[in-house]
């Protein structure tokens, strides 16, 4: 069984690989756009590579004319400095062709880096969610970073060798074809064992992707979860998939250095038995009379000359097929189909109503059994329950972040899944725990959701979530760059900047999932006041970690075992003497 059997799984099950012929075409597509530059860069490596051919043609005349002894010393004079003219004129041109090579080699990758930027945010966040961190986290960091070393090293270095190879060989062939056969060697030596690299190395490399990724995420789980870690006593379990996770990226690059360490020897051997066949074929020509040796020379010199490029070649055939598996993986980010086909259906009003939703993240295991639940325009609803219970996961769908197994999802008699995107986020918005402060200023992130909102509309939802005050302070008010390496901001800030995001995209139903659960209570009973505006008037589905806030709602639903076990208000729960009861109070003692 082939040692790859069953390894490519973990990739295919997250993300999709690109096929050979996607990758194809869309290296065709950056040759066409890029037709011009590359079109002068083979130009002057065409002619760097003529200008080289000058130095061994040199240094035979010069063998043959003292061999022949008819050389004068103003004879060789004008052919040194035709040798040293020569040099500094390859030199020259390969600089500017090089650098040609290195502009374009740039201006490819930022077309690639930003295709893969478009296509990565317009993931589907279901598929997002599903694949995890470490898949996507490997693709945009290893994966791209050897995309770009063969894209700024490869180019510059396929381009010179393949110029030089082709030039070298056809003046090698013109000077003398019965002294080049020499030349015939090398693809003898190196077809069958290049040809079984090929074959191998590719799934091999996707085996060594698919482990970057896996080690990605376990280890971003791991980090991130470093708490409940801690706080389970999951060290040892963690420390064992970690060292999996790691013995298998082991046994992957093992193998794909075994390709390499079997291949390399054979194209050692390649390298040289050309120069010592050209070598003992060339002077046994020339002492049996049939070529000169001023012909023997020279194409024993540009066999040798064949050397250096070939060697480049080679070695960068190696980083191509591991760049060809990484550009694979980028485009398959691409390849991604959308999670849902929006009917064009207009919602009647804002009702929202959730009726026999069942969803599974595993098929055959459920983790929401039949919840239905009826929210009035305007009610403010807390879905509470101990964790695991399956409210975040009723959240998400409640957001149209993904559709049910079984059931439906409606706003005003629409199912969530069948508007189109930007429909449904002017409809429903989801608010995470988590949040984000772009590299950029503070009116560029505010307005994410509206892009032509004027400077007007970005003071008033500031103000609107109380952060006014802090924003006007800022160094240069709205202009003052914010983000990573920018002016700082505190949690709370960068939580009020997403709160007045959701301002401007004025969604009339909002998601809230444990949105202040990482800040400070101080910190979170201040937020949670300076939302009162945010929320007025808006439908809100609070996903609860703080009991408070279903103190404060219309509706509380108890959701335990992703089920809906009670639903009522604050005072009628705690008169039935429930489930809620029971957690209102074993949160109220240990506040």
């Amino acid at each position: 069984m082939s040692p790859l059997s069953g390894r490519t799984d973990h990739a295919r099950r997250t993300l999709p690989i690109a096929p050979g012929s996607v990758v194809r075409a869309h290296v065709a597509v950056l040759l066409r756009e890029h037709r011009r530059p590359l079109a002068w860069v083979l130009l002057w490596h065409l002619v760097a590579a003529v200008v080289g051919l000058a130095g061994p043609w040199v240094i035979g005349q010069v063998v043959g004319a003292v061999t022949t002894g008819r050389a004068t010393i103003t004879d060789i004079d004008v052919l040194v400095l035709l040798l040293g003219a020569a040099l500094v004129a390859e030199t020259a041109t390969t600089w500017v062709a090089r650098r040609g090579s290195f502009v374009l080699s740039e201006h490819v990758f930022a077309r690639l880096r930003e295709d893969f930027v478009r296509s990565a945010v317009r993931l589907p966040l279901s598929t997002v969610e599903r694949a995890g961190t470490g898949d996507l986290l490997a693709r945009t960091t290893n994966d791209i970073d050897a995309i770009s070393y063969v894209i700024r090293f490869g180019i510059p270095t396929v381009v010179v060798s393949c110029t030089t190879v082709l030039v070298t060989g056809v003046a090698t062939v013109l000077a003398s074809p019965l002294a080049a056969l020499p030349l015939l060697l090398t693809p003898l030596i190196w077809f069958l064992p290049t040809r079984r690299y090929l074959r191998l190395a590719g799934p091999g490399y996707l085996w060594e992707h698919a482990t970057y990724a896996r080690l990605n995420g376990v280890a971003a789980e791991t980090v991130d979860g470093a708490a409940t870690v801690d706080a389970l006593g999951l060290q040892n379990e963690r420390g064992e998939r970690f060292l999996e996770a790691i013995g298998e990226s082991h046994d992957a690059e093992r193998y794909t250095v075994g390709l390499r360490l079997r291949w390399f020897p054979w194209l050692e051997v390649g390298f040289f038995a050309p120069v010592a066949g050209a070598l003992l074929w060339g002077g046994f020509l020339a002492w049996e009379g049939v070529i000169p040796v001023a012909t023997a020379t020279a194409v024993v010199l540009y066999v040798q000359r064949l050397l250096d490029p070939l060697g480049e070649l080679v070695g960068m055939l190696d980083e191509i097929q591991f760049a060809a598996t990484s550009m694979s993986r980028i485009l398959g980010v691409g390849e991604v189909p959308p999670d849902r086909v929006a009917t064009g259906a207009e919602p009647a009003d804002d009702r929202m109503h959730v009726d026999g939703v069942r969803y599974a993240y595993r098929t055959g295991q459920d983790v929401l059994h039949g919840v239905s639940l009826d929210l009035r325009p305007g009610e403010r609803l807390a879905v509470v329950g101990p964790s695991g219970a399956g409210k975040s996961t009723l959240g998400r769908l409640m957001a149209g972040v993904d559709g049910p197994r079984t059931g439906r999802i409606t706003v005003g008699g629409v199912p969530l899944v069948d508007l189109e995107l930007d429909e449904l986020r002017g409809q429903v918005a989801l608010v995470t725990q988590e949040h984000h402060v772009f590299v950029g200023t503070l009116a560029d992130n505010l307005r994410l959701p509206r892009p032509t909102a004027p400077d007007e509309d970005l003071l008033a939802a500031l103000d609107a979530v109380d952060a006014l005050d802090w924003a006007q302070r800022l160094p240069d008010g709205l202009a003052t760059t914010v983000g990573s390496g920018g002016h700082p901001l505190t949690e709370a800030q960068s939580q009020q900047v997403a709160l007045a995001r959701l301002v401007l995209a004025d969604p009339h139903t909002l998601v809230l999932d444990e949105a202040t659960s990482l800040l400070d209570p101080r910190a979170a009973r201040h937020l949670e006041r300076s939302m009162a505006a945010v929320l007025t008037g808006r439908t809100v589905v609070a996903i609860a970690h703080r009991l408070h806030t279903a103190h404060d709602a219309d509706r509380v639903a108890v959701v335990d075992d992703g089920r809906v076990r009670e639903l009522g208000s604050h005072a009628e729960l705690i008169e039935r003497d429930g489930d809620y009861a029971s957690l209102w109070r074993s949160w109220r003692d240990e506040g």
